[in-house]
């Protein structure tokens, strides 16, 4: 049975994001109306209370993340007006005590009233585009922030003084469309799809070159793909950090209307570089295939859509990664994205590894672009949010096989389960 629960009027204008504090409990909301709030939970009730308010940007307000709580509570929120800000609520005292600990006055952004705990720590303004994602990265690489904007870049922010929240150092900055692969093989990268290179690498400044240069030869064929927009408004902009810390720093990244998501590695050692790119285009309809398998611009593939939404699961065990797209074709996609294998580099000249991907499952019951992908802690269970009012619920069962598991909407509706079996290879792993 699922339970849900209902914000009358949360907002003067269309919400644009929701966020979960780390424990449930609380609730993040942003707006068209430049503003903020956040939620407590009533568990006695279920009723969702507002405990602060206060406009937080001069234009749209698009994505609003939480740090984990072992730095604080710390809010980020990225906005159309080009910046993101770090708020910080200074007390847990009761609303009605106004401007606790001298926060009012310090605070440039309090909320109506003059009743808000949160603080405006830092606003960062590296952006020259608007600002449609924001994500902080799992706890066990520090306090650190990524964002993505309408100019395309991935920044990477780290916080330098975690007792102030005030300096933050931009430690990367990357253009995701030239972005260059780790390698130039067409067996894992149909974007950067060129003749076979066995020894090529991205150690050298002379490599690098060449991988731009083969990025740039190709931008013409894949910008010119028919049924593309080229307005900011056929675009999608959207990051999703790796939860598994074995791996390293690695991201996940869409940008503009390319309709692909990027695998990134970050590394203090090195620029950062793509291990991946996932891209349906290739597929044919209802069959999975590996990455990579057919050349990028085939004249038989589907017309390409930006990707909106991406998310992450968390690993929880498993050898695989899941990572779940949404665009605005309507299509709910989840990867099996495959990390490799120590032995495997021993057969290539390069030492760096190699990833895979499969598509294993594909859902288009939204049948509209679709704005919002999350996993759940365990990463079993799927859920996605679309234009067409409803959030709808993916969930693997027995035999690895994803279903439609419920969904939630105004009116009342009877939901078909396709099913979509997943690759036989899972199973046996």
């Amino acid at each position: 049975m699922i339970q849900t629960g209902l914000i009358q009027s949360a907002h003067n204008d269309l919400v644009t994001d929701v966020a979960y504090d780390f424990y449930g409990l609380r609730l993040a909301t942003c707006s068209l109306d430049q503003r903020i709030k956040v939620w407590q939970l009533d568990e006695s009730s279920g009723n969702w209370n507002v405990e602060d308010d206060w406009k937080a940007h001069d234009a749209t307000v698009s994505k609003l993340s939480w740090a984990h709580p072992e730095f604080g509570t710390i809010l980020a929120s990225a906005s159309f007006d080009r910046t993101v800000k770090i708020w910080e609520q200074t007390s847990f005292a009761s609303t009605s005590d106004p401007q606790p600990n001298g926060a009012g006055a310090a605070s440039p952004q309090p909320a109506s009233g003059g009743s808000s705990r949160w603080m405006e720590r830092a606003v960062l303004v590296d952006a020259r585009g608007t600002v449609r994602a924001v994500e902080f990265s799992p706890h066990h690489f520090g306090l650190k922030l990524a964002t993505v904007s309408s100019d395309n870049h991935v920044r990477i922010y780290e916080c330098l003084e975690q007792s102030s929240l005030a300096t933050w150092q931009l430690s990367e900055e990357v253009d995701v469309s030239t972005l260059p692969s780790i390698s130039l093989s067409s067996s894992y990268s149909v974007a950067f799809a060129t003749p076979t290179q066995t020894s090529a690498t991205l150690e050298g400044a002379s490599a690098t070159l060449v991988a731009q240069a083969l990025q740039q030869t190709q931008n013409p064929t894949t910008q010119g793909r028919p049924g593309m927009g080229n307005r900011e408004a056929d675009g999608g902009w959207c990051i999703s950090w790796c939860k598994d810390r074995y791996w390293g720093e690695i991201i996940a990244a869409g940008c503009g209307i390319s309709g692909i998501i990027k695998i990134i590695q970050l590394s203090p050692s090195r620029r950062p570089v793509t291990l991946l790119t996932l891209d349906p285009s290739p597929s044919p309809a209802g069959l999975p295939s590996e990455v990579g398998t057919l050349p990028a611009g085939d004249g038989d593939a589907p017309t390409p859509f930006a990707i909106t939404t991406v998310a992450w699961a968390p690993s929880c065990g498993r050898s695989y990664h899941l990572v779940a797209t949404g665009g605005r074709d309507g299509h709910v996609r989840i990867w099996r994205v495959k990390p490799a294998e120590e032995e495997s580099d021993a057969d290539g000249e390069g030492n760096d590894p190699k990833w895979s991907a499969t598509v294993v499952a594909d859902f288009d019951h939204h049948k509209s672009a679709i704005g919002r992908v999350e996993w759940n802690i365990t990463g079993t269970v799927l859920s996605s949010a679309g234009n067409d009012g409803r959030v709808r619920l993916w969930k693997a069962t027995i035999g690895n096989v994803w279903r439609a598991a419920g969904s939630i909407g105004v009116e009342q509706s009877e939901d078909t389960q396709d099913d979509v079996n997943m690759d036989e290879g899972v199973a046996a792993e």
